[in-house]
């Protein structure tokens, strides 16, 4: 019987019986002349071919593959192995499907990328692309260092644009990403309550005692400044800002009511866990999300409430003593101190910038990091940028952030013309207007921090400035997909009540 069935599994699956046992023993052979290294080589090659093709046949398992590595990549308790970037990891699944929307380029929305966040974004890399010719340093032209560079400050931008562009084409898959977005902001907000309340891990507090993380360590080794999964504190405080700021907004113009509470938690999840964080420029993005949102809502009812909401919070903190007995409180509070110490150091430390600015209009070069003791340019490379648009500026120098400005107000501008003037639905309005409102909250986090490019932000709000160029594509079928949930939430409520007037009976 045994035999009977063995031939018959055999005659099926021959072929691949056969390559499985030609591997096995090539594995052995290989073990015995070559070592383990070959041996395990050999044996991942069955699971690398079922990866290729699950990747072929299950493209957006991928895409979500890249939006949760995105998130958690930067965690100090993730193993991945070393010796690769991490921007590589995300580098090559974006590229990955890119290409597989150009193998399956009838299905793809390509047209859908034909707008002005492209323009600009054309308009940037270009300009990066060109500076592999500046050789302020003179030091000779380094396509490595270059290319390196350009890869983090400009073409990672085209990348998440392109890539949320071509996956998110209809209003299921928007809001499946929202709810995953909201879900890895919740498990942020729960690692940062972790971190504060019940203690750090022992890799967290490795990394706080190192020489990475000392500058978390403030108030005599009183306070913490926490960073949850994020790189650092000031990169999750801004980061944790702005998506507040996006789920507040969804949450107030949503319609469904599952969404509504789901959005709504997030966001007030997220402007808790801000304050954990002591970065102080978490509250002025903060601010700017929400002052944007006046703008954008076009609506008294909305407006009056968040600006009365807003107007109390910005009070409390900046002229009461209200929670001065919480050090987290009173970290966020010294935003609105002229005199803080650490701004007056950025300001001195630009100020030398400049004077060797004067000379380099077009920066010292992307990826220019290692410059010799007795080139004048190495005191412009150790000198910390600590903020996005200070290293734009000193690697593209003041032609290069003048046109980062530019296209970014392009792409920033086409948004909120959307969300304006193009774009009917309420509730479609509301996400649009949150993810600009995001954006711009992370602008200017960008120009008080260097977070901008950092993991999770440069995909999420870039991602999610793109989304809003695709909504206008998909607003009627968004009309019919609120409709079609409206209509289970009122036959919930009917049903609901039904059952409870039968009880009464």
């Amino acid at each position: 019987m045994a035999n009977t069935a063995f031939k018959q599994y055999a005659s099926e699956n021959g072929g691949r019986v056969l390559l499985l046992f030609l591997l096995f023993l090539l594995a052995l052979y290989e073990l015995v002349t070559a070592g383990f290294n070959a041996f395990a080589i050999i044996c991942i090659l069955p699971i690398l071919s079922l990866a290729v093709i699950a990747i072929f046949h299950y493209r957006m398992l991928t895409f979500w593959i890249l939006i949760i590595l995105n998130y958690l990549i930067m965690w100090h308790g993730m193993r991945l192995p070393q010796g690769i970037p991490l921007s590589l990891y995300n580098e090559m699944l974006e590229i990955i499907l890119i290409a597989l929307a150009i193998i399956n380029v009838k299905d793809a929305k390509f047209e859908r990328c034909a707008n002005m966040m492209l323009f600009a974004l054309i308009l940037w890399c270009t300009y990066c692309t060109i500076e592999i010719l500046n050789d302020t340093c003179g030091l000779g032209i380094n396509m490595a260092a270059w290319f390196q560079g350009v890869r983090l400050i400009a073409f990672q931008l085209m990348y998440a644009f392109i890539v949320f562009t071509l996956y998110i084409t209809n209003p299921k898959i928007l809001t499946r990403y929202l709810f995953i977005w909201g879900g890895l902001a919740l498990l942020a907000v729960f690692t940062v309550w972790k971190q504060k309340y019940i203690g750090l891990s022992p890799e967290d507090n490795a990394w706080l005692h190192g020489p990475s993380g000392r500058q978390h360590l403030i108030s005599g080794g009183t306070l913490i400044r926490y960073w949850s999964i994020y790189s650092d504190a000031a990169n999750f405080g801004i980061g944790i800002a702005s998506t507040a700021v996006a789920f507040i907004i969804f949450g107030i113009t949503s319609k469904i009511k599952k969404h509504k509470i789901f959005f709504l938690v997030t966001g007030f999840a997220c402007f808790w866990a801000m304050f954990p964080s002591g970065t102080r420029t978490a509250i002025a993005c903060l601010m700017a999300g929400f002052l944007s949102y006046i703008f954008l809502s076009k609506s008294f009812k909305i407006a009056i409430p968040v600006t009365i909401v807003f107007g109390l919070f910005v009070f409390i903190l900046a002229f009461t003593n209200i929670g001065q007995g919480n050090q987290q409180i009173r970290r966020m509070r010294s935003a609105f101190d002229k005199n803080d110490a650490s701004a007056g150091a950025r300001e001195i430390n630009q100020e030398t910038m400049r004077k060797y600015m004067k000379e380099a209009p077009f920066g010292i070069g992307i990826g220019m990091s290692n410059v010799p003791a007795n080139n004048k340019y190495n005191k412009i490379v150790n000198l910390p940028a600590d903020s996005e648009y200070v290293y734009i500026w000193l690697r593209t120098g003041k032609i290069g952030i003048t046109l980062f400005l530019i296209c970014t107000a392009i792409m920033i501008g086409g948004a909120c013309w959307i969300v304006l003037f193009i774009l009917k639905s309420p509730s479609l309005r509301g996400i649009g207007a949150g993810l600009c409102c995001a954006m711009i909250s992370q602008q200017l986090g960008g120009y008080g921090n260097q977070v901008l490019m950092q993991f999770p932000n440069c995909l999420t709000f870039y991602g999610g400035l793109a989304l809003v160029y695709i909504l206008p594509h998909i607003e009627s079928e968004w009309i019919e997909y609120e409709k079609e949930q409206l209509a289970i939430q009122e036959e919930k409520k009917r049903l609901k009540l039904e059952k409870k007037r039968a009880s009464r009976v």
